[in-house]
């Protein structure tokens, strides 16, 4: 018996097989759950081959966050396919270069506006879509860094995260009667496509592998997945509005 027998879920976010949003996409089916995937742009087309990749091909569908009417046809989909649906993964984050680096100061408001909307709004977009869909409660489950603190190069990502983390107390709040569960996943740093884009990006995951009390793998991430998983299943009933590290505990640790 699986640990999401039954479920059926929305996750975003799944690139290539070395994506946080794979591994955790791959647990699911094997937990269990029936998945459908999105993908947006040029993306769109490997978010499909990657799909193959999975042991049991999903459905994907095209969901740019920035395109209003992808939110209604996303809900449609789900709806006509299923009806209701039990969960959903955030895991979509951009930020133009100029928003990364050495210089804080060098991006406009329009490069941190297009980072703050990819990357914080549209989890209250991927609630938009399965909310409604959720009459008898669901969980919602982002992918985040922690942004408690300053991280050097991370820069108005690190702000746009910051963001997230508060959206989610407030969608707890919301949803939180309809018994609609919100919780982030704080990851260690894992060698993803999207990792690559962050400067410096190699001291992150040096300095993770000789400071986590428990240790740090950047090429393993089903420590995430696990959480993930957990977090969609029903094992988490009265727990929301939280952020839960999965970083071998180097959040912990002072110096």
């Amino acid at each position: 018996m699986g640990l999401l027998d039954g479920k059926r879920l929305l996750l975003t976010g799944v690139l290539t097989d070395t994506s946080l949003a794979f591994g955790a996409a791959k647990l699911a089916q094997e937990e269990g759950a029936e998945i459908i995937l999105t993908g947006a742009g040029r993306g769109l087309r490997l978010t499909q081959r990657t799909a193959r990749k999975l042991p049991t091909e999903p459905e994907v569908l095209e969901l740019d966050v920035t395109n209003p009417d992808h939110t209604d046809s996303v809900r449609a989909a789900i709806e006509a396919k299923w009806g209701t649906i039990d969960g959903a993964l955030h895991s979509i984050g951009f930020a133009p270069e100029i928003c990364l680096g050495d210089d804080f100061m060098a991006a406009t408001w329009d490069d941190v506006s297009t980072a703050m909307q990819i990357s914080t709004y549209s989890y209250k977009t991927i609630a938009d879509i399965v909310v409604p869909l959720m009459p008898s409660g669901g969980s919602i489950v982002g992918l985040d860094f922690d942004a408690t603190v300053a991280w050097p190069t991370y820069n108005w990502m690190g702000v746009a995260k910051a963001a997230l983390e508060s959206a989610n107390r407030y969608l707890a709040r919301q949803h939180g009667p309809a018994g609609i569960r919100f919780n982030l996943v704080a990851a260690g740093p894992i060698r993803t496509m999207a990792a690559k884009s962050i400067p410096g990006i190699d001291e992150f995951q040096e300095v993770w592998e000789s400071k986590a009390p428990l240790g740090w793998d950047v090429n393993d991430s089903t420590a995430v997945a696990k959480a993930v998983i957990a977090l969609l299943s029903d094992w988490f009933p009265l727990t929301t509005g939280s952020m839960v590290h999965v970083d071998g505990g180097y959040h912990a640790i002072g110096a």
